[in-house]
Parts: C-alpha cells; structure tokens; sequence
C-alpha cells in the first residue's frame, strides 16, 4: 500500500479560450487523483465527459454534478516510466473544453553557457537535481556520433565526485583540445530518467594572443609602409637636389667661360691705345 496519495485538481471554465494544462514532477510511485471542473452551457446529463493518456480512451472515471458545473475525477497509481506522460479531460459541447496534466520526472540543472577553459588546465562540469533525490548519477561523453558513459576506473583523467543525493562533479584533468565537446549528467529515478548537457570548450593558450599578434601584424606593416615611403621620399629629393646642384655649377661654367670671352676683346682694345 503506498504510504501517501498525490492529488492534483485542474479547474477548468468555459471562459478559458485557450486549454488549460498543469506540468506535475514525479520521482517516485505515487497514488494519483486528477480532477477537472467544467461549466456546462446546457443540461449536464447529456453533455460528454472522456478522459484519455495521449490517444488512448481511459475507463472507470467518476463524474457528478452541482447545478452548471461539472466535476470529473481520474484516479489511479503511477508505479514506472510507461505510465508517464500526459493526462487530459475532455467536455465535448459546441465548444470543447480540455485539460492537460503532464507528468514527468525532475529535471537536471547544469550550466546553461559553454564552460571555457586551456589546454592543460583542470575543470569540474556540475549537475544538480533541485528538491529531489536521483538513485544513480551516470556521467556520458561524444564520440562524434553517440554518447559513450565515462568509466572512471578505465581512465584516470576522470573523477566522478557527489557530496550528496542531488548533484554530481565531474572532474577532468589534463585537458587537450580532443577534451572539447558536449558531456551529460544523466540522473536515473524510480519513474524514468533525466539528462542534461554541458558543453565544454578547450582553448590553445595562443588563442587570447591571436588579436593583439593581429593588431601588431597590422601596426609592422603600417610602419614599414611609412618607412619605405620616407625613404623613396628621402631619395627623391636627394635626386632633386643634386639635380638643382648641378644645374647651378653649370650655370657658373658657362657664366665664367661667358665672361673671359667677353674681356678678351677688350685687352685687344687696350693694347692697340697703349701703342
């Protein structure tokens, strides 16, 4: 006999446009009792009343009566995985009104971000299962093209750590780039299972480097392109002046040989008013 009943109760009104559902968490077996309450637009004798799990027709369901609304009641005994799943009620009048219980176990809670970490370092992936209990943690990795559980006793890079019921550590040392990828945290419960991901990205310590060797990748250049050009700049006008320099001396040779051929006829002159 279990030792205590869960009982759940939907109310349901016509009013309600849209269909009203209620998410319940179950880890253990537990006695069920789902209720709905309808307000019916005609006489509820006639109207129809049915309960299903997913598509399949329920029996033995209770159903009265107090003036225009309508009470239904489902009652039975949750004890493994298959009866998981989702309960509804259905009112079927010109419009239908339904209910949705989903039951499913807890869920696992881990890091919702990508955890960064370096070539050689250690990290820790957490996994916590909130206000609950799992009867046994198991840790998985990707291979590339399905999940491989982690056999700690096989591989000393792995230590699986727990300090109680609800959360579990998975401690990996020594990282290499081949460490990156996806890991989950799968929790087992009486009714079913729970998994979650964690994602894990290892970096090549080079890797924070990369921008700054960009930026002084971009800045050598720059530099080097000034330098060439003060130095084309610095040549071009050593060609410039050394071209003006001996425009000038040849501008002095002409003059010079300009002058001694203008006195040579006045030394004639002179000689001729000596004599």
């Amino acid at each position: 006999v279990p030792r205590y009943i869960n009982s759940f109760i939907l109310n349901h009104s016509i009013f309600s446009l849209v269909p009203v559902e209620k998410n319940i968490t179950l880890e253990r077996p537990s006695n069920i009792e789902l209720t709905c309450q309808f307000i019916t637009s005609g006489n509820v004798n006639s109207v129809n009343v049915t309960w299903k799990k997913g598509d399949k027709q329920l029996e033995t369901i209770h159903t009265n009566a107090t003036g225009s609304i309508l009470y239904t009641q489902y009652m039975f005994i949750i004890t493994d995985s298959k009866q998981m799943g989702s309960y509804s009620c259905f009112l079927e009048e010109e419009k239908e009104q339904r209910g949705t219980f989903n039951f499913k176990v807890p869920e696992v809670q881990g890091k919702n971000k990508p955890l960064i970490t370096y070539v050689g370092d250690s990290v820790v992936l957490i996994c916590k299962c909130q206000h609950c209990s799992s009867l046994n943690w198991t840790w998985y990795s990707n291979n590339g093209s399905a999940q491989v559980p982690i056999d700690v006793q096989m591989n000393d890079k792995y230590e699986i750590k727990g300090t109680n019921a609800n959360e579990t550590r998975l401690k990996i040392t020594h990282l290499s780039e081949d460490n990156k990828g996806s890991y989950w945290c799968r929790a087992a419960f009486p009714l079913g299972e729970s998994e979650q991901r964690v994602e894990l990205v290892v970096l090549s310590y080079l890797v924070p480097l990369k921008p700054f060797l960009g930026i002084a990748a971009e800045v050598v250049i720059v530099v080097a392109v000034i330098l060439l050009y003060e130095t084309h700049t610095q040549k071009k006008k050593k060609l410039t002046d050394d071209g003006k320099e001996f425009e000038q001396i040849e501008q002095l040779k002409s003059d010079d040989s300009n002058g001694i051929e203008n006195n040579a006829p006045r030394h004639r002159k002179n000689e001729s008013v000596s004599q």
